[in-house]
């Protein structure tokens, strides 16, 4: 009997439920490719370069300087902004993995993101469609930083939650919608929220929680 222990022992268990070193890299992978602040940039070069109609009749030169101001505004700068707060030790860590360092991280996202939203709204050459995501992206921050108060969520599913949303109602007012984008919406948030499961970022809970703030944030763009 003493020699079946070790084989029902924690340790044994623990061993057992971690992912292979194969599969941890495809979630580490997928987790930087995905990150919430590339999410946005993602979403507004779809629609200047692939979409055949939402910034239809814009000139390319424009269509480069909005591209270039959305990587400005929702990835460089709060990139930067994230990096100056961890070397002033106002967080603790890049990645943001503790609830007090996310409330900070939130609030510079959100900063970010409604002064895109305000810029887009007020330049008559950006669609409708993209002032909704801007506006849906900002509001889902907005609502991620208040439930990080009270317990931790996820910022990747709240990122691809708000995603999927996003191009499900596009989709639905879309003319030009064949499902791809779609399905495509839904893959990567597939992917992404069960790479932060393997990767024990985060409990089923956060990632839950993460998603329905995310899709929440993009509806309240889209209808208001």
């Amino acid at each position: 009997m003493d020699s079946l222990l070790p084989v029902f022992s924690n340790k044994h268990l623990e061993e057992q439920s971690q992912p292979a070193p194969g599969l941890r890299l495809a979630a580490q992978f997928f987790s930087i490719i995905f990150h919430p602040l590339l999410i946005s940039a993602y979403t507004i070069a779809f629609l200047i370069f692939l979409h055949p109609a939402a910034f239809v009749g814009v000139d390319e030169h424009i269509k480069v300087l909005r591209m270039l101001s959305t990587l400005l505004f929702t990835v460089i700068y709060p990139g930067i902004t994230i990096l100056i707060a961890w070397r002033l030790k106002l967080v603790r860590s890049l990645a943001l993995h503790n609830m007090q360092d996310r409330i900070v991280g939130f609030l510079i996202a959100m900063f970010f993101y409604w002064w895109t939203w305000n810029v887009f709204r007020n330049l008559p050459d950006v669609p409708p469609v993209a002032v909704h995501f801007a506006l849906g992206s900002f509001l889902a921050i907005c609502g991620g930083w208040m439930c990080n108060i009270f317990f931790k969520i996820s910022m990747h599913a709240l990122a691809v939650g708000g995603l999927c949303c996003f191009f499900i109602i596009f989709g639905m007012h879309d003319p030009f919608a064949t499902g791809m984008y779609i399905s495509v919406s839904i893959l990567i948030a597939g992917i992404v929220c069960s790479s932060r499961l393997l990767l024990n970022a985060h409990s089923s809970f956060e990632i839950v929680t993460g998603l329905i703030v995310g899709v929440l944030g993009q509806m309240a763009g889209w209808f208001f």
